[in-house]
């Protein structure tokens, strides 16, 4: 029993002391989802790499892009970040790609992506742009989303909060 409450308290140490923290450098080899997309294309026209950092270490990973719209495809993605980021005025985060190095990771950043959208007034949604399989569908639906639309070669979940 000692043995359970001592990983009870560890997690629950783990999760208070993590942070969301911008990242300007990553390897974007790790990444399972889009290892295509290069560091540049990340950090450009409004996208953005955040990390869940504990103590030193980088735990988890969410790279985002800022839009108007709700894309289908990496190139809509593009698109309408880039056109966000020249108007200047951007309403939906969209997490195009998400990775953990720690069981509960994932789940964790998708957490401080939402408690950090929610803080940004102009942020009305916060959407994803995941691939067709079985394992983003089961990572976001365990998660709290709602699938709002399936594409030719992509999903759309939703992650809600309350109005502001």
């Amino acid at each position: 029993m000692k043995t359970f409450q001592d990983r009870v308290d560890n997690f629950f140490k783990w999760v208070k002391g993590t942070e969301l923290v911008e990242l300007t450098n990553i390897d974007v080899n790790e990444d399972p989802v889009r290892p295509n997309l290069d560091l540049e294309w990340r950090t450009t026209w409004g996208r953005k790499i955040y990390g869940l950092k504990y103590e030193e270490d980088i735990e988890a990973i969410v790279c985002v892009a800022f839009t108007n719209e709700i894309p289908k495809t990496e190139k809509e993605l593009e698109l309408m970040s880039e056109n966000a980021h020249i108007k200047k005025h951007a309403t939906i985060a969209v997490a195009y790609t998400v990775w953990s190095r720690k069981r509960g990771a994932g789940r964790e950043i998708i957490n401080k992506l939402l408690e950090f959208v929610k803080d940004k007034p102009y942020i009305k949604q916060l959407v994803t742009l995941s691939p067709l399989t079985p394992m983003a569908t089961h990572f976001h639906i365990k998660n709290g989303a709602k699938l709002i639309s399936i594409n030719a070669t992509t999903q759309n979940f939703e992650y809600q909060w309350s109005v502001h």
